[in-house]
């Protein structure tokens, strides 16, 4: 009875977000000294074989940015007048087929360009069970510089433009939160957990941190200029350090383990988190 009431006792201090919080720093803190401060991490990381041209990754990029957002546009111009959460019900289904399509047509590239085909691109369904699970550790490991980096922006937000500034949700939080429509907010849910980080990491790892790294001797490199494009294409700027920060980690996961499912697993697993904390608040 003693000690289930110093438990009790000792959960009125601490809640469920400080100890994942706290199990990160010592995830990190692991990494950092088994590593040499990072020095030693990527030693061993062979490059990925392919005749890919430099211009390639631009190709899904553009159908990505370009068509299939003008498809979105038109959608809802062609439906007429809907209630707003029809409106972004309607554009998460174009954008849900428009990701799949584009990532469709990078498998396609990667086949035809990378030594081993898929499994040279890191898709290879073997190393499942063992990325979900290393997915688990790096996320853990990255969400207090995700924090630190909110935080560190936070502060020159307000310094610079006043106590009252804040940082604003994605667009896609803003939505789950705002409207509880179930078609909605299963859309949003497939879209950032599901279609979105395939897409990403296919695209920024699995193409444009692979190119780099093709013309780069040093992996690291590769994966901060990928890792600043990938927070670079998001709107909201006041989100890029945060968005850096795990944008290197699924750089480091996908350069260390040679397989894209880990990033993957790794995104996917931060979207969910932030929609399972946008509804609980």
């Amino acid at each position: 009875m003693v000690i289930i009431q110093n438990f009790k006792e000792l959960t009125n201090y601490f809640t469920i977000e400080d100890v994942v919080l706290l199990t990160g720093i010592v995830f990190l803190a692991s990494w950092l000294i088994r590593t040499s401060l990072g020095r030693n991490a990527l030693v061993n990381s062979p490059p990925r074989r392919n005749n890919m041209p430099v211009y390639m990754p631009f190709i899904p990029l553009f159908v990505w940015l370009g068509p299939v957002s003008l498809a979105a546009y038109a959608a809802n111009w062609l439906a007429g007048d809907l209630k707003q959460w029809q409106s972004d019900f309607l554009d998460n289904l174009v954008l849900c087929a428009g990701a799949l399509l584009t990532a469709t047509l990078i498998i396609f590239l990667a086949r035809a360009t990378f030594a081993r085909r898929l499994k040279g691109f890191g898709l290879d369904v073997k190393t499942i069970h063992k990325d979900i699970l290393a997915a688990f550790a790096n996320l853990l490991a990255v969400w207090p510089l995700v924090l630190a980096m909110i935080i560190i922006t936070t502060f020159f937000g307000k310094l610079i433009w006043g106590q009252e500034f804040q940082m604003q949700q994605h667009y896609e939080l803003e939505l789950i939160s705002e409207h509880s429509e179930l078609p909605l907010r299963i859309s949003i849910i497939v879209l950032t957990v599901l279609v979105g980080p395939v897409l990403e990491e296919m695209l920024f790892r699995g193409f444009f941190q692979t190119t780099i790294r093709s013309f780069l001797t040093k992996p690291w490199l590769s994966i901060v200029i990928s890792s600043f494009l990938f927070a670079t294409v998001h709107q909201n700027i006041e989100h890029w350090p945060a968005l850096f920060a795990l944008a290197v980690c699924l750089g480091y996961a996908y350069e260390k383990s040679g397989s894209l499912f880990r990033p993957i697993f790794i995104h996917a697993l931060f979207n969910g988190s932030t929609i399972i904390l946008t509804l609980a608040q």
